[in-house]
Order: C-alpha cells, then sequence, then structure tokens
C-alpha cells in the first residue's frame, strides 16, 4: 500500500480505538456487575469466555453486515440509527436527568440473580453484542469511505476496510476486558468526553447519511462529492473539534479508587 493510504487507513483505525474506548467503558462497568455474584476465581474466566464468544459473533455479525453495506436502504437505517443512539444519549443525560445508577445496571443486577456460571457467560456474550451494535455501525460507517486497496474482497467488503473494522472490534473487546478501568477512569475525570463520543457518533451517523444519499439509487447529493477530500476533510475537522471540546470543556475531577472497585476484582 502507498504511504498516504496507510496513512488514512491508520487515523480511521485510531478513531475507532477512541471511539471503542469511550463506548465501552460504561459496558465493561455492566459487565463486571453482572459477573460480580460468581466466586472470584470465576469472575475472570466469566469475563474471558464470554468476551471470547462475543468476538466470535461480532465477526459473524461483520461478516453479514459486509454484503449488505451497499444497499442504500441498510445505510439509510444504519444512519438513523446512529442518529437515535446520539440523541437518546443525549436527552437521557440532559434532559431526563437519570438516576445515579442506570437502567442498565439493574438490569444487570437483577438478570444475573440465581445465574450459574455458563449462563452467565452466555449472558456476559448478548450484552456485549447489544453494546456492540453502535460501534458496528461507526466502524463499517468510517470505513466504506476509505479508498479501496490491492487486498482480496471479504464477504461484500474491500479487504483493507473489512481489516480496518475487524481490528476496531478486536481491541473494542480487549478494552472491555482489560483496559475498561483506565477508560472509567478517564471518563469520571473528564465526563464531557462520553458526550462528546456520542455526538461523534451521531455525526459518523451523517456521514452515512451522506453516503446514502449519494447512492446511484437515490442521488439528491453528487457522488464525488460525498467520497471527494473536501467532505472528508470538513468531517475529519468537525470530529476533531468534538473531541477537542469535550476534553477540554470538562472539568478534571479527581475520584476515589472505591468508584472503580467491580471492574478491579
Amino acid at each position: 500500500m502507498e504511504a498516504g493510504l496507510l496513512l488514512e487507513y491508520g487515523w480511521v483505525l485510531l478513531v475507532l480505538i477512541g471511539l471503542e474506548g469511550i463506548l465501552a467503558a460504561d459496558n465493561a462497568l455492566v459487565l463486571a456487575i453482572m459477573v460480580k455474584h460468581l466466586p472470584e476465581k470465576q469472575r475472570k474466566k466469566a469475563l474471558f469466555y464470554g468476551l471470547f464468544g462475543a468476538f466470535i459473533l461480532r465477526l459473524g455479525s461483520l461478516f453479514i453486515i459486509s454484503f449488505l453495506v451497499d444497499v442504500w436502504q441498510v445505510q439509510a437505517i444504519g444512519s438513523i440509527y446512529l442518529l437515535y443512539i446520539a440523541v437518546n444519549h443525549i436527552v437521557k443525560k440532559y434532559v431526563k436527568k437519570d438516576e445515579e445508577e442506570t437502567a442498565e445496571e439493574e438490569n444487570a443486577k437483577r438478570d444475573v440473580k440465581g445465574s450459574g456460571f455458563w449462563m452467565t457467560v452466555v449472558k456476559v456474550e448478548f450484552a456485549d453484542i447489544a453494546f456492540a451494535v453502535d460501534s458496528i455501525l461507526a466502524a463499517v460507517a468510517l470505513a466504506v469511505a476509505l479508498p479501496g486497496t490491492p487486498l482480496p474482497q471479504i464477504g461484500g467488503m474491500d479487504g483493507g476496510q473489512f481489516t480496518v473494522v475487524l481490528l476496531g472490534g478486536l481491541i473494542g473487546v480487549i478494552i472491555m476486558r482489560f483496559a475498561a478501568t483506565y477508560f472509567v477512569k478517564l471518563l469520571k475525570q473528564r465526563p464531557g468526553l462520553e458526550t462528546a463520543a456520542f455526538i461523534i457518533v451521531g455525526w459518523v451517523g451523517v456521514k452515512l447519511a451522506v453516503i446514502t444519499m449519494s447512492h446511484e439509487d437515490i442521488g439528491w447529493i453528487p457522488y464525488d462529492f460525498a467520497h471527494s477530500g473536501l467532505w472528508k476533510a470538513i468531517f475529519y475537522i468537525v470530529l476533531v473539534a468534538i473531541a477537542a471540546i469535550g476534553w477540554f470543556g470538562s472539568k478534571k475531577e479527581d475520584i476515589a479508587e472505591e468508584e472503580l472497585e467491580p471492574l478491579n476484582d
């Protein structure tokens, strides 16, 4: 691959790692609560088996999506869903003012009562898949706009695009298991980053909407614009601006170590 192409793919992968880390942080806290009822020696095993199975399910989901990624109806649904995720988060956080313990955490505590080891593993797998929908769609939306590569197609996607999304998903699972404590701590210190991440998800939804409207079967936006250097520059400048505002707009807060206790077990 050319250096410029590698740089563009590397940049998208870095964006995916950042998004995966922030989106996975709260989810990891929920998963930690789901295994907390197990004996201490079984907790890490349950998370490992559950997340390994979840990665296989993610791979299967990605393979299926790769065949549908060029269908404009699927693109439109994905765009609407990503925008919904962003708006729903902002409304819950700033309008409804959720209680201190989230509904997800309450459900996790309720669902695991009486669950044995393998049933807990299965619940962790399906919980991770539910959490992963938004990050998988965001990753695909970012990847499909990347230039093609000499790599052979995998499923219905260019091999390079598929690999970027796959690596993003793999890194997301690794973060969920091993680096979640760091990201939870970061989010508690810089709470604006969580909102920024969901705004970025919505912005990726806008990107997918632009791709949809430029589809040859619709043609509301010129295809050349949706895949132009100008639109890419606008998209990434806004994305970086959102992340910067989320970081610098957050007042750094000190947190107590006991707040991270569920993830440190």
